[in-house]
Formats: C-alpha cells, sequence, structure tokens
C-alpha cells in the first residue's frame, strides 16, 4: 500500500505546514534532465530559476545520510599504545594522519591496539552523533596529559549506535584520507518549495524538471526535454486472478487503471531508491510501499497496493455506501462514513476510502505474495470534502484534491509494476486493466497576441509564445495571423482561460525579465474613510518608539485554549486545516501567548509586543461578528542589566501608563474601575459610559501553564471599534502656547492603605481650581510610624495662570483648599 493513501510510515521530523509545499531532491531532478543538456544547471542556479518562474523556493540546504558529512575525519594509523600515567582506564595513542607529524590522543577505548586503522576527529572538526547530539573537538589536556583530537566510535559519527569501541576500518586504507571518501555517504542538495494552488503540476520530481527545461529552452534558443523513464516491455509474466473492476460513481471516479501482480517478495528496497526517499524526508518501510511512494514523487500520481488476497469475490466496486456505514481505517480507529465518502470496496465490503486512506487488513503485509495496484483519477472536490470531514490530511488526498493527471494513470501503473517487477520479483499477472468511461476531452483555448501584450506588459515573439507552449506540454491545433487556439495538457488542470495562458508563458519567460516601464500614469483619488487608518498608524508610532515589536498572528487557533463559555459563540471551522486549528479565536491573547512562549524558549524573555487583529464570534446560527482589537503583551525587563543599574522589570504600573497615552492620544476621557476579566487577575477596566475601552492586568498563571510560560506577562486588550467611535466624537481645537511659567507645588498625605491615587486625583479636580493643570504622585512611603494601615502619597500639584505670573498667596490659597479637601473628603492627615 502506498505512503500516499496511508501506510504506516511518515515524514522524517518535518515540522508541520498550514501551506502546501514541495520537497524537491536535486540529484532526483538531475535524472530527468535531457541527454543533450550537456552542462547540468548547479544547486543555487536551479533554485533562481525555480523562484523565478513562481516555485518559489522557500530554503535550499545541502543533505547527507549521515549528518554532517563526516567531514573533518580521516584516516589515521595508530603507531603506539601507552598506558595513561595518571588514569587507568585511559591510552596515550600515537596516530599517524598522513601529515608527516604524529598526533597524540588520549583514548579510552578498550580495542584500541598499534597498527589499526581508525577514524580521527581533527581539532576544530564537530562530531555529529547518533542520538542527535553534535560536539566540536577541541585541543585538551585530559588528566594532565595532551591530546589534539579524538579516535572515534560508530555511534559517534552517526553511522551507528555501536559504542563499544572505536571504529577500526581495513588496514588497506591510507593515513590522512578522508573518512567519507571511504564510506561515500549519499549527498544531495534538497529544495522546500512553496507551492501555490494552481501549482499540483509542480508536485512531482517530472514537473518540476518540465518547467525547468521549458525555462532553459527558452533562454537558450534549443529543445530541452525531460528525459521520461522507460518501462520495460510491459506484457504479462503469467495468468492470475482475474479482479474485475466495476465502476458505479464515475462522477467522483472519472478513470480507474489496475494491473494483478504475482510472486511477491516483501522485503528492502533497494539502496538508492531508499537514499532518495530519506532525502526527501520519507522513511522507507519495504520493497513495495516505497516503489510506490517513489512514482508518487516521480509522477505526481498516488498509487494504492492492495493485498489481492483480501479481496473478497476477486471484485473491485467504486461506489458510495450508505451514511453511517462503519469502516475501520488503518490507524485502528472505527469511523462513520458519508454518503458522499467514495468507498473502493470488494464483493463483501468496503476496503479503503478512495484517494484517502486505507483500511485495515487491505494494505500489503510482510506476508503478501499477490497484490492488486491502483492507479485512478478522483474528483478533487469529493476527496477534499472527504479528507476534510474525517481528518485525514494524507499525500493521497493532497495531491487528488488538486487536480491530478488523468492521462497518466496507466504510464504511472506501468513504471510501478516494472519497478516491482526488477526489485520484488513479481510477476505481472494480468494485462493492464482500464476502466474511462467517459474520457475527457482537452481544454481549448485563444489566445490573441494583443491581449498577451495588454496583460504581460511585454511584446513576446509568436516563435517565443509558441515554442514555451510547447515545451510545457501544451498543443498548437491552429496558428492564426493574431491569435493562437490552443489545447491545454492533462497535467495543467488549472489553465482554463487565456489568461491562464498568459502567467504560463510570464513564468516560463522568467518573472525577473518583466519590463518596468519608464513611466507611470496613474490618477490621482481622494481616500474617503482615512480617519481609522490614520489613528492606527499614529497609535503603531507611538508603540514602536516605546520599544514594542507588532506581530501578526494567526486568526484560526485552537479550541482547546478556550473555555466552554467562549466555545459557545465561537465560529468552529468546517474544513479544518488541522486538527489544532478548529476554530476562529474569539480572543487575541492566546494567539499572543504563542508568539511569547516561542520566544521565551528560544532565550528571548524581554517582550513586548503590540498586535492589531480580529475577534470572531457567532451569537446565532448563520451570524458572524467581527470585532477589531489592539492587544499589548509584556514580559521580562524593560533595559538589560548594565554598569548604570540593574535590570527593571515591566509590570501593572507600566502598562496602565502605555493605556493612559494611548487614550489621551485618541483625546479619550473615562473612568477606571476594577477589572473582572476571567484570564486576568486584577487590573483595570477603562470605559466611557457604557462602551469599554480597554481592561488591562496581569494574565493569570492557569492561562500561562497551557503556554508553558514560568514568568509573568502582562496584557492589555483595547476595543479598538469603540476607541475609533470615541475619538471621533472629539474636535481638534487649537490653544495657544502658555507664555507663563507653570508653578510646582508638593504635598505630602498621611491616607488609609487601601486609598488608591485616582481616589485623590479626582477629589482635587473635582475642587475645580481653573489654574490646576496637573496632578502627579511621585512617591509612595509605608511605615509603622505613620499608623496602623496607613502610607504616606506625595503628590506634585502644577498650576499655570495663561495671563499674569501667579502670585505666593493665589498659590497658596489654592493648596489651602486642596489640603482642606484631602482632610474633610479622603479623611487624610498633611504630613509636614
Amino acid at each position: 500500500m502506498s505512503l500516499a493513501n496511508g501506510q504506516r510510515s511518515k515524514k522524517l521530523s518535518l515540522p508541520l505546514k498550514i501551506f502546501p509545499s514541495m520537497t524537491i531532491s536535486y540529484n532526483w531532478l538531475c535524472d530527468y534532465f535531457p541527454d543533450n543538456l550537456l552542462q547540468k544547471p548547479n544547486p543555487e542556479l536551479v533554485s533562481r530559476i525555480l523562484t523565478s518562474i513562481g516555485l518559489e523556493v522557500e530554503t535550499l540546504h545541502p543533505y547527507s545520510s549521515v549528518r554532517g558529512g563526516l567531514e573533518g575525519l580521516v584516516v589515521g594509523e595508530v603507531i603506539s599504545v601507552e598506558p595513561h600515567p595518571n588514569a587507568d582506564k585511559l591510552k596515550i595513542t600515537q596516530v599517524n594522519i598522513g601529515s608527516g607529524e604524529k598526533l597524540q590522543i588520549v583514548c579510552g577505548a578498550d580495542n584500541v591496539a598499534a597498527s589499526q586503522k581508525v577514524v580521527v576527529a581533527l581539532v576544530g572538526s564537530t562530531l555529529h552523533r547518533e542520538s542527535g547530539e553534535s560536539l566540536q573537538i577541541k585541543a585538551a589536556k585530559i588528566r594532565g596529559v595532551e591530546s589534539a583530537g579524538m579516535l572515534c566510535a560508530e555511534d559517534e559519527i552517526g553511522l551507528g549506535k555501536n559504542h563499544a569501541g572505536i571504529l577500526v576500518l581495513p588496514e588497506n586504507l591510507r593515513p590522512g584520507m578522508a573518512v567519507a571518501e571511504y564510506f561515500k555517504p549519499y549527498t544531495d542538495f534538497i529544495y522546500e518549495i512553496g507551492l501555490t494552488p494552481n501549482h499540483m503540476d509542480a508536485m512531482s520530481h517530472m514537473g518540476v524538471s518540465r518547467d525547468i527545461c521549458a525555462f532553459l529552452s527558452h533562454q537558450d534558443k534549443k529543445d530541452y526535454r525531460v528525459k521520461l523513464p522507460t518501462p520495460p516491455q510491459f506484457i504479462s509474466d503469467n495468468k492470475g486472478p482475474e479482479i474485475k473492476v466495476s465502476l458505479e460513481n464515475h462522477k467522483d471516479c472519472g478513470r480507474y487503471s489496475s494491473l494483478t501482480m504475482t510472486g511477491i517478495r516483501i522485503s528492502e528496497s533497494p539502496k538508492w531508491m531508499q537514499d532518495k526517499l530519506k532525502s526527501i524526508g520519507i522513511r522507507p518501510i519495504n520493497n513495495v510501499v516505497d516503489i510506490t511512494n517513489f512514482v508518487l514523487q516521480e509522477t505526481g500520481q498516488p498509487l494504492h497496493a492492495y493485498d489481492a488476497n483480501e479481496i473478497k469475490g476477486n471484485k473491485i466496486i467504486v461506489k458510495n455506501l450508505p451514511a453511517g456505514t462503519p469502516f475501520i481505517t488503518l490507524d485502528e480507529k472505527e469511523r462513520k462514513l458519508d454518503a458522499e465518502d467514495l468507498m473502493i470496496c470488494d464483493g463483501e465490503g468496503p476496503l479503503c476510502i478512495a484517494g484517502v486512506f486505507g483500511g485495515l487488513n487491505s494494505g500489503v503485509k510482510n506476508t503478501s505474495t499477490d497484490l492488486f495496484l491502483e492507479s485512478a483519477w478522483f474528483n478533487p472536490s469529493s476527496i477534499r470534502r472527504t479528507s476534510f470531514r474525517h481528518g485525514l490530511r494524507t499525500d493521497a488526498a493532497i495531491h487528488f484534491e488538486k487536480g491530478m493527471d488523468i492521462s497518466g494513470t496507466v504510464n504511472a501503473l506501468r513504471r510501478a509494476a516494472s519497478l516491482i517487477r526488477e526489485y520484488a520479483g513479481g510477476k505481472i499477472s494480468s494485462p493492464v486493466g482500464d476502466q474511462y468511461p467517459d474520457p475527457f476531452p482537452k481544454t481549448q483555448i485563444i489566445l490573441k497576441y494583443h491581449y498577451l501584450k495588454k496583460l504581460s506588459g511585454k511584446n513576446y515573439h509568436s516563435v517565443a509564445v509558441k515554442n514555451i507552449l510547447l515545451a510545457l506540454g501544451f498543443d498548437i491545433l491552429r496558428e492564426g495571423l493574431d491569435d493562437l487556439l490552443i489545447a491545454v495538457p492533462f497535467h495543467k488542470p488549472d489553465v482554463q482561460q487565456p489568461a491562464d495562458l498568459v502567467e504560463e508563458i510570464m513564468r516560463i519567460d522568467g518573472y525577473d525579465h518583466i519590463e518596468i516601464p519608464a513611466n507611470i500614469n496613474i490618477s490621482p483619488s481622494i481616500e474617503a474613510g482615512r480617519e481609522p487608518a490614520a489613528m492606527q498608524e499614529k497609535i503603531t508610532g507611538f508603540l514602536v518608539g516605546s520599544g514594542f515589536h507588532e506581530i501578526f498572528t494567526n486568526s484560526i487557533s485552537n479550541s482547546a485554549y478556550f473555555s466552554e463559555a467562549e466555545l459557545e459563540t465561537a465560529v468552529k471551522m468546517i474544513n479544518n486545516l488541522s486538527a489544532d486549528l478548529n476554530i476562529m479565536r474569539p480572543s487575541l491573547l492566546e494567539t499572543g501567548l504563542e508568539s511569547v512562549s516561542w520566544n521565551i524558549n528560544r532565550k528571548n524573555s524581554n517582550l513586548r509586543f503590540f498586535e492589531f487583529g480580529k475577534t470572531y464570534e457567532s451569537s446565532q446560527p448563520g451570524q458572524y461578528a467581527e470585532i477589531n482589537h489592539c492587544c499589548l503583551y509584556l514580559t521580562g525587563n524593560l533595559h538589560y542589566e548594565s554598569w548604570k543599574g540593574k535590570p527593571v522589570g515591566v509590570d501593572y504600573y507600566y502598562l496602565k501608563g502605555i493605556c493612559s497615552a494611548i487614550c489621551i492620544m485618541a483625546g479619550i476621557k473615562g473612568k477606571n474601575l476594577k477589572a473582572n476579566h476571567p484570564k486576568l487577575a486584577g487590573g483595570l477596566e477603562f470605559r466611557q459610559e457604557e462602551k469599554i475601552i480597554l481592561v488591562a492586568g496581569e494574565v493569570k498563571s492557569a492561562i500561562l501553564q497551557k503556554f508553558d510560560i514560568r514568568q509573568p506577562v502582562f496584557f492589555a486588550d483595547i476595543y479598538w471599534d469603540n476607541l475609533l467611535d470615541l475619538a471621533g466624537e472629539n474636535s481638534i481645537v487649537f490653544s495657544e502656547l502658555p507664555k507663563q511659567v507653570t508653578v510646582n507645588r508638593d504635598l505630602a498625605l498621611i491616607v488609609e492603605k487601601s486609598l488608591p491615587f485616582e481616589t485623590i486625583e479626582n477629589a482635587v479636580y473635582n475642587i475645580g481650581l481653573q489654574k490646576l493643570h496637573g496632578v502627579q504622585l511621585f512617591d509612595i512611603f509605608e511605615s509603622e510610624k505613620l499608623g496602623t494601615d496607613k502610607k504616606s502619597m506625595a503628590i506634585s500639584l502644577t498650576f499655570l495662570d495663561n495671563e499674569k505670573t501667579l502670585t505666593d498667596k493665589e498659590i497658596d490659597g489654592m493648596m489651602n483648599r486642596v489640603m482642606k479637601t484631602a482632610e474633610e473628603e479622603l479623611k487624610a492627615e498633611i504630613r509636614k
């Protein structure tokens, strides 16, 4: 059974990717370059070509079947072995590495002996152990004896798990010879290509090679065509059991090609095939499974191999089953089928979810001897719905949902059968069965040259246009004076209209070659509704200037983060991309904490983030709301430790100051109330009448534990729509700059410990002193000498008269009123 259809083989520790990508091997690509391409492009040039033709290379990195490629390791000859004077279990060796000088290396292996050829790690080299750890070799003094290198065991250089002693090499090896030259690890260059949804033809090595050859043909003015593998003469070896195929749903299964093979011997696949699969992250299983995976990566056509002896009644029926039918899949889970799920059945029941996942007992086992090979075309929409419905995102489903080349099913089947015959000893026991009830016609498109010029901005020569299209596999049915009638190949199902042809031409010509005109004509326009964007730009500038960094997190989140109350009104995903991304976020806190956690885990623990984003809710079925927010996330220290002082950590008051500054910039005044937020420990809620403007506080530890965050995090949620509404009600008024200077007076009050500064501030402002311009708290002092449950709060009052200089008498009069109010209303004691 193919890995593509759910065999118990899996990718090698590759990160989860939300968007589709294709892992491509450089060596594998080169297998399909034509013989007349005398000088193959190097890996870096291939990378530039791929990006130029719209197949963006996200990463390019070297690969070796042995991690590190045995770099820095040489063959050494042990000249002598002597006991270590200060350690019973250590030995001092003199080693010849072919440079003329002997290396003295301290070794603890029991099996080291003179005249041995061994693996020597030179000073400066890095060992990549089988366990995954890395070790850089340095000159060292071990128990008082200098050691310039290391004699290596098998597991220390990544060649195996044996650590019983040093690895002893054949005697005929030359000292100084690179160890990689002897072991010859498989090396390659690997590309990770970001695929847009319209490039199913690039989901195979042959497809990518076709595009590269088309590009080189256009650039070199030569005809380079992909070198296709040629299966040997395809005839039946013997007569085996006849398995009849019946298509009851030929709308969702447009073509079904099949073949029976007998006498299979399940064993390991050849080393060259294992190397190729490993290089792109696929773990080899056995020869049959590896061959189906190899053909998938080569041609893009998923295959499915059944144990022919498990097919009851010697018949295959492609049909839909009643809703609720139970089916146990390969992962041993029972799933209830939907009436729309296309199934592959035998004479007694279902064997496989077509194009998605196999059944528990139908796949190839180590004891299998007879195979039934399937190569089919399934309806992309049907496969996608089934895949998401059951949460089965297999390689096969991802390929089928993009739209497969319906003309390639038989060729892929023959390719797999010839490889199985060669490497599994199988015999072809039936002719190729090909159920193709309603042959697909090729899409025909008329491309006009003036439309090509209008859309591309470039005047292409007609010969260049025809050569590009022919190199990509298009057929030219008719040539007119100003147009072409084009037949689209089946491996290009996304090409449906003239604009798609223009894209293909521009791609192969190279997006880097798009001409930039000398003059660009634009019509100036007046942008309406600029105020929200201007406010966002203003607040963004303030936050960035205050040391914050803007983040953008995913609107799709994990329902496990949220409470049942939040989930009741949450917008749930029907076709979620993965089990961990199944809900539109009802809060920005959790997605922001993911970013905080990611940074802390990478030793970046002093963070100030902000994000403009939306939350989503559904109060009634079919009714959805999007709410705009601006959120702040703070943790760690404000400043790093330096010679001038110790680091200062962020706290609630720093966050409150940032929030106050934002409200002042928006021209909003309101009331500070105690927050009653289920995710915050304390904090404040700032509102104006019934509108909540923001909530801020420290995130509860129970929330932080979900993200493995072990340091305090402070969070503010600004209800951006409410802020914009209130800010829009303000009018800008110009005031002349004051000609007089301000006067400051300080006042110390002994008050109850529970009294907040806000109460004092409001009481002072409520006096109605017109010349009072500001009240600022600058010190808090607590001591038993002040009295039980008492504290001292020192405030600074700022006075200003725009017309004249204030006299001491006027200032004293205002201060007396402030002190009287403090004593009477706040029950404060004036501290002398």
